[in-house]
């Protein structure tokens, strides 16, 4: 037989209500008025398999890109179907057009040849690592940006700081005892695994099966009473009916609904592209849209509440420089990453261009890594919430805190 503690374990972890938390979460804590927070929002898109940045952020003015690639490079910008000119040496890949209007309004940048320099290939320790945010180091149990929510004086008033749109806790959140992972907060879907939750309350009572049981139940109630209805989707947010555009549908949503939400972790899959990838066409083209569609839908959905929101989209690794015999690519080393929202300096490339020359490859195989991943977070992490101390989010490692100044404004 199981005890009674056991039982709610179980019947809570598969309800997807209470994720997994770390060992010794404070209590939450709420206050009785019901007056939101208002202030800043990080969201992070993964790419969960490998996202190819040399195909998303085409370095067409390199005369080396396209020899490696013979069957499967963008062309140049002002060919058929060609890239999306950015700055007269690199181009959008024709199915990220949905944010090239940002980029021309400078609230979209890049930051290329970007990545972890631990020399794993293997996805499931890559992704460890860029989401604990220390390469080389499998012992971390918690996440850069849940060790960072952490050291944030969260207003008691806040009724969700922290949401993962899935199943299960990401990594990257764990270390924030406020953190939720949740399927949905707006489907009907959502108010059935509310409800199951809360009838489990009174048998939860007096229990210590997780950390601040009281609070948590309190959370669930008050996001299953509002009425995320009169939230409205504006008329020019068309969103792709995809897991990823439906994901973005719900984080636009709880921003605009000013539950105090900080930091919001979305991922979206399929980017492990190693048979007919294809160049401005084939199966990157169509995840790169689902991408698009899903971000750009997003930005206008918030309008002026992008002002306060930036977007941060990360991949573990990026895909060789050479094209493979299958028409696509291995896995890889540097790739790209998008930076969009308030504030955000954009219309712009960052980071050092190593070049695709044979010997200026990483290994001989793939673009160097010449921005470390982490300096990208802590360029967010410090200006846009106002994180001060990033030793305890990054042990080990000195942020290049210049790359604030470039990046945001």
């Amino acid at each position: 037989m199981i005890s009674r503690r056991q039982l709610l374990k179980i019947s809570l972890a598969a309800g997807g209500i209470l994720a997994a938390r770390w060992p010794g979460a404070v209590p939450l804590s709420f206050a009785s008025s019901e007056t939101p927070r208002r202030g800043k929002t990080l969201v992070v898109v993964f790419q969960r398999g490998g996202a190819d940045g040399l195909s998303m952020v085409v370095p067409y003015g390199d005369p080396h890109h396209a020899p490696l690639r013979p069957g499967i490079a963008v062309p140049r910008p002002g060919s058929t179907e060609g890239a999306l000119d950015l700055d007269g040496f690199f181009g959008l890949h024709p199915s990220l057009g949905p944010l090239h209007p940002f980029w021309k309004e400078r609230r979209l940048a890049v930051v290329h040849a970007v990545g972890s320099h631990d020399v794993t290939r293997s996805h499931f320790d890559a992704q460890d690592y860029m989401e604990n945010g220390t390469p080389g180091n499998k012992q971390t149990f918690d996440g850069w940006l849940g060790r960072s929510l952490r050291t944030l004086d969260v207003p008691p008033q806040s009724a969700l700081s922290s949401l993962a749109l899935g199943s299960t806790m990401p990594r990257i959140l764990r270390g924030d005892p406020r953190a939720l992972a949740l399927p949905s907060v707006t489907s009907p879907r959502a108010k059935t695994l509310f409800g199951t939750a809360m009838a489990f309350e009174p048998l939860y009572a007096g229990t210590e099966a997780l950390p601040g049981p009281d609070d948590a139940f309190r959370l669930i109630d008050r996001l299953n009473r509002f009425d995320f209805s009169r939230v409205p989707v504006a008329s020019d947010a068309n969103y792709p009916k995809t897991p990823f555009g439906q994901a973005m549908r719900e984080t636009a949503t709880a921003i605009k609904a000013d539950l105090g939400l900080i930091a919001v972790f979305v991922d979206s899959g399929g980017w492990d592209t190693h048979v007919n990838q294809g160049g401005s066409r084939g199966q990157l083209a169509n995840r790169l849209a689902d991408l698009a569609g899903g971000i750009a839908a997003f930005a206008k959905d918030l309008g002026t509440k992008l002002d306060d929101v930036v977007l941060l989209t990360m991949t573990e690794f990026g895909r060789t420089a050479r094209e493979n015999g299958n028409r696509g690519t291995d896995h890889g080393h540097g790739t790209a990453f998008f930076v969009l929202g308030g504030g955000v300096r954009g219309g712009k490339v960052y980071g050092r261009w190593p070049g695709l020359r044979p010997q200026d490859l990483y290994e001989g195989r793939d673009l160097a890594v010449t921005t470390d991943f982490r300096d990208v977070a802590a360029a967010l992490l410090t200006g846009h919430l106002g994180i001060p101390n990033l030793q305890t989010i990054f042990p080990g490692h000195a942020p290049r805190l210049e790359i604030v100044k470039q990046i945001l404004g």
